[in-house]
C-alpha cells in the first residue's frame, strides 16, 4: 500500500498552488491513500482567542468546496480534518473520503489546547466522549489521532487492541517544536504496532513558523520518510502485514 504525506502552506493562494503539485506527486506514484493537514483549506482560525463566527462558517464553506476536488489527488482514499457546525455547535472532525462515498465522518478532535495561537478550545468543542475507534479503509484499519490526540497515548494502546495498521495525525503545529512531534509520532507508532502517518501546515504563520515535518513511521518507531520545505511531499510504500505481526512483539503483548 503506498501511502503519501504532505506540508501544506496556510495562505489560500498558496494552497492552490502546493495543492496542485501534490495531485502531480501522487499521481506519479500512484498514492493509495493520501492523508492531509489538520483543516488545511482555509487560514488558521485559532491564532486570535476573539471568536468570529463569519470567519468560521467560511472555514466551513471553504473546507466543503474542497471535497469534491480530492479526486484530482487520483488516491482510493483520503483522511484529513475539517471544521463542521453540527446542531449550531462547531467541531473539528476527522474524515475518510473515497470516490464512491465522498467524506465520511471518522473522528472528533476531543483534546483541545487553548492558548495564544491555539486558542482551539475557544473555537470549538471536543467530541461528547473519547471516540478513538479504528475503522476500514481499503485493505487497512485506521485509528485517528488529529494533533493533539497523539499525546493521550492510551489511545495508541487502544489502537494496537483494535488492529490497526495505521495511525493518522493530521495537525497543525509549530517549527519550535518539530522534533517533540516526530517522537511523539515514534511512541505511538511503537504503542500502537501500527504505521504513524502525519501531515502538517508548513511555511509563515502569526506570530510563528508553521513546522512542516509530515512523517511516515513504522510500527517498531523507524522514521521512514519525513517532508521538507525543498520536498514536502512523501510517499511510501508500507506493509500492512507487518503491522499485523507487531502485534504480537514486544511492548504489544505485554497485558495491562
Amino acid at each position: 500500500m503506498k501511502v503519501t504525506v504532505c506540508q501544506l502552506p496556510d495562505a489560500p493562494a498558496a494552497v492552490e498552488t502546493a495543492f496542485a503539485a501534490l495531485c502531480e506527486h501522487t499521481r506519479a506514484h500512484a498514492a493509495d491513500l493520501v492523508l492531509l493537514p489538520e483543516m488545511p483549506f482555509h487560514p488558521w482560525l485559532a491564532y486570535t482567542a476573539e471568536v468570529h463566527p463569519a470567519r468560521w462558517q467560511a472555514a466551513v464553506d471553504a473546507h466543503t468546496e474542497w471535497l469534491p476536488r480530492l479526486a484530482s489527488l487520483g488516491a482510493g482514499l483520503v483522511l484529513g480534518s475539517r471544521p463542521v457546525t453540527e446542531n449550531g455547535t462547531p467541531h473539528n472532525d476527522g474524515y475518510l473520503w473515497t470516490a464512491a462515498s465522498g467524506a465520511s465522518y471518522a473522528h472528533r478532535k476531543y483534546y483541545l489546547p487553548d492558548e495564544p495561537g491555539f486558542w482551539e478550545a475557544t473555537w470549538y468543542r471536543r467530541a461528547a466522549r473519547p471516540q478513538f475507534e479504528a475503522m476500514p479503509a481499503g485493505p487497512a484499519r485506521v485509528g485517528f489521532m488529529i494533533c493533539t490526540d497523539l499525546w493521550f497515548t492510551e489511545h495508541a494502546r487502544g489502537y494496537a487492541r483494535q488492529g490497526a495498521h495505521i495511525l493518522v495525525n493530521p495537525r497543525a503545529t509549530e517549527l519550535r517544536s518539530a522534533d517533540k512531534w516526530v517522537a511523539g509520532g515514534r511512541a505511538a507508532a511503537v504503542m500502537a504496532g501500527a504505521y504513524c502517518l502525519s501531515s502538517n501546515r508548513s511555511g509563515p504563520g502569526v506570530g510563528f513558523d508553521w513546522g512542516g515535518h509530515g512523517w511516515v513511521i513504522d510500527p517498531d518507531g523507524k522514521v521512514l520518510a519525513v517532508t521538507t520545505a525543498d520536498a514536502p511531499f512523501a510517499t511510501v510504500e508500507i506493509d500492512l502485514s507487518l503491522a499485523d505481526a507487531a502485534k504480537k512483539e514486544y511492548p504489544r503483548y505485554v497485558k495491562e
